[in-house]
């Protein structure tokens, strides 16, 4: 209602203005809408091309600008402190930790999507979205869904056995090193879709966040 109500009083004012009033009012309008236009070209102009390599997919050209820069960085600094691209060796941490790390890396991917502006179409390219949402349905999802209703069940049957002694722990240890070794390859695509410089050496020298 306020914005049609200013929308009305903008029209007849308009209408009923003459001379130096008309010329300022149109003058205003036309920076108006001058602004609005230069600032979606902005966005849309400063788009860059960018090839990486993911597991599953191959080579692929993601396109980028600024927003989709800011949302790669966001990905890459949620995913390089996690478990996700961190060894685990057999004898080091909890499979339910890992586990735990993931299922919050997923929905923290799914949350960032969803609060962000979705990324300019342009050129064939792909959209980081393209990118994090594979890595969710390819990656995360498959290993999550096979392995945490396994554990549940022998952590709620054994409550008194540690984790040491679930017959499945070394397989489910084997899938997670293959989900760490291409959601690296994820992490990675998201520095280089971000611009971000030395990528490798901040994943080797980042900390466990579990």
């Amino acid at each position: 209602m306020a914005i049609g109500a200013g929308l009305g009083l903008g029209v007849y004012a308009v209408s009923n203005a003459g001379g130096t009033y008309l010329f300022a009012i149109t003058g205003g309008l036309t920076g108006a809408v001058v602004a609005i236009g230069l600032d979606a070209y902005r966005r849309a102009g400063r788009l860059t091309e960018v090839r990486v390599t993911v597991p599953q997919l191959s080579e692929l050209t993601f396109v980028v600008n600024n927003d989709a820069r800011q949302v790669s960085w966001q990905l890459f600094i949620e995913s390089v402190t996690r478990v996700s691209v961190q060894p685990l060796d057999d004898d080091e941490g909890l499979l339910r930790e890992a586990l735990t790390s993931l299922y919050g890396l997923f929905a923290t991917t799914r949350e960032t999507l969803k609060v962000s502006r979705p990324s300019v179409h342009a050129g064939g390219g792909l959209t980081v979205e393209h990118l994090a949402v594979n890595f969710l349905n390819a990656e995360l999802r498959p290993f999550l869904t096979k392995w945490h209703p396994r554990l549940r069940a022998f952590e709620e049957g054994f409550p008194q056995r540690p984790e040491s002694e679930w017959p499945q722990a070394s397989e489910c240890r084997s899938d997670l090193r293959k989900v760490q070794l291409n959601a690296r390859q994820y992490v990675l695509a998201y520095a280089r879709l971000a611009g971000v410089r030395d990528a490798q050496a901040m994943i080797e020298g980042s900390q466990i966040d579990i």
